[in-house]
């Protein structure tokens, strides 16, 4: 097989939502714990903004060479976050959901597409107080980076159990493990993205959307995975944000070794899969639903099988990518963790027993780590 440079750099966009720190409710602090954050001597430029509604913050770490540079970016990130959203007023938690109902309507941040998108869906914009972990990993261009996008597609599912961290909304459990997949997937270009093995193909999906005239512009592809019109990265969108920087910097290190393996792949001229849109869609609706708690469907066959059996799968499918990173140990070891201690959304589940205090202090105070 061929190889790829070991210096395949990636980067890291989390959002945090914001809370009340005695109620858990929404609040629209984003501008004052904006304005907070000037005062953060570690916080660079545009690694803090502002995210769809006012109750949301976003982060992005710099381009990074190696997992370690992840972690320090992110728990730096999450650390200087922290103290200007208790600047602001509230706190800042690492939920792919805001887990209790306001009663209120989160403003819009006001900008004139979110104003727009408000126009055209708004109780669905509404909804959207959910945050996602979003992973750019580097491409040698658009082809390539195409066809390492149809080889990771089938994954996608499994990316989304091992990160599922939003049970609650409304105060209730949904009784799924990554509430954030369902209310994302309403928008019309959602999910896993249409097979397209190169970046014509690509492009034309892209434009055939366009045409129907149902979404306005490329940002409202949000499907699960893409290819970024802003870097020369693919960007893979499909785990909620982590409580933990371990589990997060395991998610990023599994996902390069993903997207290297696609790489690999497609410079090997190997047949990418192409399971029907229905049984990705069912698939994705299913870790969704369950986690990692229940079965899973194994995209080598199609066929139901024990999570933990999925995602030794899916590190098998990555390991030789892994060992020319550097990446095996520390994604073995992060991988055993979430499958035997749990993800977010067990963790989550856990702490509820014991009241809303105890679930505000694993989502919120330790944003920071």
């Amino acid at each position: 097989m061929s190889t790829v440079s070991t210096g395949v750099t990636l980067g890291v966009e989390e959002e945090y939502v914001l809370l009340d720190g005695r109620s858990g409710l929404a609040v629209p602090s984003a501008a004052r714990v904006e304005a907070a954050a000037d005062q953060e001597a570690t916080l660079g430029s545009g690694e803090l903004d502002r995210e769809l509604l006012q109750a949301q913050i976003e982060v992005a770490t710099p381009v990074c060479r190696d997992l370690a540079q992840v972690a320090a970016h992110l728990t730096r990130l999450r650390s200087a976050v922290r103290r200007a959203a208790v600047r602001g007023g509230c706190v800042a938690a690492a939920s792919g959901a805001a887990p209790l109902a306001s009663g209120t309507v989160m403003p819009v941040t006001p900008t004139r597409r979110y104003e727009d998108m408000h126009t055209e869906a708004a109780r669905l914009v509404d909804e959207q107080l959910i945050c996602g972990m979003h992973v750019h990993v580097a491409v040698p261009g658009r082809s390539l980076g195409a066809g390492a996008l149809a080889r990771l597609r089938p994954w996608l599912a499994a990316l989304v159990a091992l990160g599922a961290n939003s049970p609650f909304w409304e105060a209730k459990d949904t009784g799924f493990a990554s509430w954030r997949t369902v209310v994302f997937g309403r928008w019309p270009a959602s999910g896993a993205p249409p097979f397209a093995p190169d970046a014509d193909l690509y492009d034309q999906r892209v434009e055939e959307l366009l045409t129907t005239g149902v979404i306005p512009d490329r940002h409202q592809l949000y499907w699960q995975a893409r290819l970024s019109d802003t870097y020369p990265t693919l960007e893979v969108r499909a785990p909620d944000v982590q409580i933990s920087v371990d589990n997060a910097v395991t998610l990023a290190g599994l996902i390069r070794g993903l997207v290297v393996t696609g790489l690999d792949e497609t410079r090997d001229g190997l047949l990418p899969p192409n399971p029907p849109a229905g049984v990705l869609t069912a698939a994705g609706w299913h870790a969704a639903r369950h986690g990692i708690s229940d079965v899973l469907v194994d995209p080598r066959s199609g066929k139901p099988a024990p999570a933990a059996q999925v995602a030794e799968a899916l590190y098998d499918h990555t390991a030789c990518a892994l060992r020319r990173l550097g990446d095996h140990d520390q994604v073995a070891e992060g991988l055993h963790r979430i499958l035997e201690r749990g993800t977010g959304a067990d963790r989550q589940r856990a702490a509820a027993h014991d009241g809303l205090h105890a679930l505000l202090d694993l989502i919120a105070e330790r944003t920071a780590g």
